[in-house]
C-alpha cells in the first residue's frame, strides 16, 4: 500500500470518528432540549456522519475491521436514540 493510500485511509477513519462524535454530542443535546431546530441539527449531523461512515466503508484498503464494526454499532444506537426523542 503506498503512503498515499494509508494516508487517505487514516483521514477518511478520522473524518468518520469526528462526524460520530459531534453527532453523538448534538443527539444529545437535541434529546435533552426536544428542541425542533436541535432535533433537526442532530439529525442532519448523523445523515453526514453516516455517509462519511458509507464512504470510507467503501474506500476501506487493510483498514480494521473492528473500527468499522463499532462504528456502524455507534450510528445504530444514535439513530435509535433520536428515533424514540421524536416520537
Amino acid at each position: 500500500m503506498s503512503n498515499y493510500q494509508y494516508e487517505s485511509g487514516y483521514n477518511d477513519i478520522k473524518q468518520v470518528e469526528m462526524a460520530i462524535k459531534a453527532a453523538q454530542r448534538m443527539v444529545g443535546q437535541a434529546t435533552m432540549s426536544m428542541d425542533e431546530e436541535q432535533l433537526q441539527a442532530a439529525t442532519d449531523a448523523l445523515e453526514q456522519a453516516k455517509q462519511q461512515y458509507h464512504h470510507a466503508a467503501a474506500h476501506q484498503t487493510g483498514v480494521d475491521e473492528a473500527f468499522f464494526e463499532m462504528s456502524s454499532e455507534l450510528l445504530d444506537r444514535i439513530d435509535h436514540q433520536l428515533l424514540e426523542a421524536k416520537k
